[in-house]
């Protein structure tokens, strides 16, 4: 089992975030636009789901548990699977049934020991995701960029949607518009 260290910074503008990212000398790996299928797995546990993820580059298969919404409330254990069609029908063979299909869209960025991704999901404002060893590296990565430590969440993406007032479990798929 892996703790993931990882904080949102909600409602960004992204092109400030983008200088202070610079300001940073963060470097910039890369964009990707995301799919994933969420699944749940244990019958009335909604803080335990598994996602199966493809970025154009690898697909993943997690599962997630969460303990709380704080920085290191969750637990994370991935591993890289060699198809993302394969793997759905592979999952859909056990018996599991995708609740949603989402997308989103990201920009990844790496400094001081953390990854930092500009995440942008249909219907709601774009927001920083930072993910570091320990906690401590995350709130400073934060503070680098010119966050303060209030602002961070560790709130899962259905929370997230929640706070716009958006129930996204009612939501069978999440597809930018085309």
């Amino acid at each position: 089992m892996a703790t993931e260290y990882e904080a949102k910074i909600l409602d960004v503008s992204v092109d400030a975030v983008r200088q202070a990212l610079r300001r940073a000398d963060a470097e910039f790996i890369g964009e990707t636009a995301q799919r994933r299928y969420v699944f749940d797995i244990v019958e009335g546990d909604a803080a335990t789901w598994m996602r199966l993820r493809d970025n154009g580059t690898v697909a993943t298969l997690s599962v997630k548990k969460i303990e709380h919404d704080g920085i290191g409330g969750t637990h994370e254990w991935e591993t890289a699977v060699g198809d993302f069609a394969e793997t759905l029908t592979f999952l859909s063979r056990l018996g599991y049934e995708p609740k949603s299909y989402q997308e989103n869209r990201r920009e990844s960025y790496r400094c001081d020991g953390a990854e930092i991704e500009i995440d942008t999901w249909p219907l709601i404002p774009p927001y920083v995701e930072i993910e570091a060893a320990t906690r401590d590296r995350v709130v400073a990565t934060a503070a680098r960029l010119g966050f303060v430590e209030h602002q961070l969440t560790g709130e899962n993406t259905t929370k997230v949607y929640a706070r716009y007032g958006i129930d996204l479990t009612r939501i069978r798929e999440l597809r930018f518009p085309e």
